[in-house]
């Protein structure tokens, strides 16, 4: 009965969760299409603009004047999750000082290197080895920690000071770019308005110059109509009456031919009119550049010295947000924007490059693969095709040793593992357990094994592994999982999302739930973890995609912050690479050097020339 509760309180905390964060919910509020969210991470879906799209059905949202917080609540949900909490605040507690572990044992040590009070069996097992002291010298060591504490007070002041610098030097700039903004309006309408002016009066200028041209070729050609119209009369008025009297009985038209014969013998010798020269005007219109408003220019700064945050006594680093100083701007290409047409994007994730110089982007939400250039030029592009016309969202794409792709993806409930050529034709397919949650997939071409991260496990107690393949589908080996040991079980993966493997063949796989980069040996054991949630050099938070370079750096897309960061082959930070990112997701690295990142909130690819 107890595992039958056990079992219905996690379906109802999975039921109760958001897709987004996979936690409880927390405001929750309800789309039109019924779908519910947590409020903070609507928020942070939505970002500014007016309509977004359901991250669950991809519905098209509007949001109301009110934004996020203007929509529904949905209270059912709501208090639900409030029975919830209370359900699990009403626990009874572990009675006594026991082992949570071994509940007959007593807790009567302190290991000095988990931090953990712990019972005799706790130091046999997973502790063996361990230095402990007892619990109540630990206690002591109070007083040590609280100066810990105050001297940690102290700094972080100094880190406040200048994080409030930081916020007025920000206003300062927001002034000044307003500023300058209406500076430039305000020239610009002067400037139209001037050019108006210059351009009507042109107009009406050459408009007159127009109409005296044409007055002037109008008035020589009446003078030399009037001229040819005497004449012409003149011989018309003697030739009808000639013809008058011819038609009259009798001899009487032999008295016109004396009269006649004169007009007809003055016009003869008479030279014919001569054409008329008129000179008609012509327009050309002339390419005139146009008037430049004036220019944004940096003004140099004095050689002063740039003032850093204080570093903790011990340390000799600090955390800035932005790029380091010294470190050069790598060049980029950036292409794409949100859409369905050719070299747009909705929801790029997993990305590879061909020995060739060719880029294959997981366009998911448009169940496709799109294929570029190295310079950013739409190739071509095919559907993720299952089987027949079944098609499955893509999330990530490897390519082997032979030039072939595999992708992994869903469709529906159903998640695969899929071989396709480069130009998109199915080569085999084979079933992968349903997670729900994001997958990597990568190739270990020393092997022809391909590799794609799992995770299982309901949000609060999930657990990650790495899923070892033949091409065929069998499953070689799992690495990683629900571990008995308490120790393992704290280092072990718990989110594993994207996956690479080097030169040598060790792997590395980004788990978004520790902030953390495992490594692999080729043999599949952990040689060691970097990174940690935080915003500073070398932390990490939600990192997504990785990959390596040449000389076997490591490249990890920091979703979290924003960012793209380096590190060397023993975890070590190098360098941030980009800092002005909106979501980094996927990175691969092309064989002539060129690094290449989806970015999933700005529906772009960017290629970095060089970092």
């Amino acid at each position: 009965m107890a595992a039958a509760l056990t079992t219905l309180e996690t379906q109802f905390s999975e039921e109760l969760s958001c897709s987004i964060c996979l936690e409880l919910f927390t405001r929750p509020k309800m789309l039109p299409c019924q779908h519910t969210f947590c409020q903070d991470c609507l928020q942070d879906h939505a970002g500014r603009g007016g309509t977004f799209r359901c991250p669950n059905c991809r519905r098209q949202v509007l949001l109301p004047p009110q934004g996020v917080a203007g929509l529904p609540d949905n209270r059912i949900v709501a208090n639900m999750c409030e029975k919830m909490q209370d359900q699990a605040k009403m626990k009874p507690p572990q009675s006594g000082n026991r082992c949570s572990y071994h509940p007959s044992e007593e807790v009567k040590l302190y290991c000095k290197q988990c931090y953990l009070p712990v019972c005799t069996e706790c130091c046999e097992e997973s502790h063996d080895g361990h230095p402990t002291t007892g619990l109540k010298k630990a206690a002591q060591e109070r007083g040590s920690v609280q100066a810990l504490i105050n001297e940690g007070r102290n700094i972080l002041e100094g880190y406040c000071g200048f994080l409030e610098g930081l916020g007025e030097k920000e206003k300062t700039l927001n002034e000044q770019k307003q500023q300058r903004d209406n500076n430039i309006i305000q020239a610009y309408n002067q400037t139209m308005q001037t050019m108006a002016q210059k351009l009507t009066e042109r107009k009406d200028l050459l408009l007159s110059e127009s109409q005296q041209n044409h007055s002037q070729n109008l008035e020589e050609i009446q003078i030399a109509r009037l001229g040819v119209l005497a004449d012409a009369n003149e011989l018309s008025a003697a030739c009808d009456q000639a013809e008058q009297e011819m038609e009259k009985e009798g001899l009487a038209f032999l008295s016109q031919q004396t009269a006649l014969a004169e007009v007809v013998g003055k016009y003869r010798g008479k030279a014919a009119p001569t054409p008329v020269q008129h000179q008609p005007a012509v327009f050309e219109p002339t390419d005139t550049p146009m008037p430049v408003l004036g220019h944004v220019t940096v003004q140099s700064l004095p050689s002063a010295p740039i003032p850093a945050a204080p570093a903790a006594r011990g340390t000799n680093h600090h955390h800035p947000p932005n790029q380091r100083r010294g470190e050069h701007q790598p060049q980029r290409v950036t292409f794409g924007r949100e859409g369905s047409g050719t070299g747009q994007f909705q929801g790029p994730r997993g990305v590879t490059v061909s020995d060739e110089g060719k880029i294959f982007v997981a366009d998911r939400w448009n169940y496709r693969i799109q294929v570029f250039t190295l310079q950013g030029t739409f190739v071509h592009q095919f559907p993720t095709v299952v089987s027949g016309a079944q098609k499955m969202y893509p999330r990530d794409v490897a390519m082997d040793g032979e030039g072939n792709l595999w992708v992994v993806g869903s469709k529906g409930s159903a998640e695969f593992a899929v071989q396709y050529t480069k130009q998109g034709r199915v080569l085999r397919k084979f079933d992968l357990q349903k997670s729900r949650l994001d997958r990597g997939v990568a190739v270990n071409t020393r092997k022809n094994h391909i590799l794609i991260t799992q995770t299982t496990g309901n949000p609060n107690n999930r657990h990650g592994e790495v899923q070892v393949f033949r091409p065929d589908g069998k499953l070689v080996k799992t690495v990683g999982g629900k571990f008995k040991n308490f120790v393992r079980r704290r280092q072990g993966m718990k989110h594993p999302g994207y996956i690479t493997v080097d030169r040598e063949g060790k792997f590395l796989v980004s788990d978004g739930d520790s902030n953390c980069v495992f490594l692999y040996d080729e043999d599949r054991q952990i040689q060691f973890q970097f990174g940690g949630e935080g915003r500073g050099e070398g932390q990490l938070r939600y990192p997504r995609g990785i990959c390596t370079d040449s000389a076997g750096n490591i490249i990890v897309a920091d979703g979290g912050n924003r960012r793209v960061e380096m590190f060397d082959k023993t975890g070590t930070f190098l360098k941030h690479i980009a800092t002005d990112m909106e979501s980094p997701q996927a990175v691969a690295m092309a064989t002539q050097g060129q690094l290449v990142v989806t970015d999933n909130r700005n529906q772009t690819v960017t290629i970095f020339q060089n970092y």
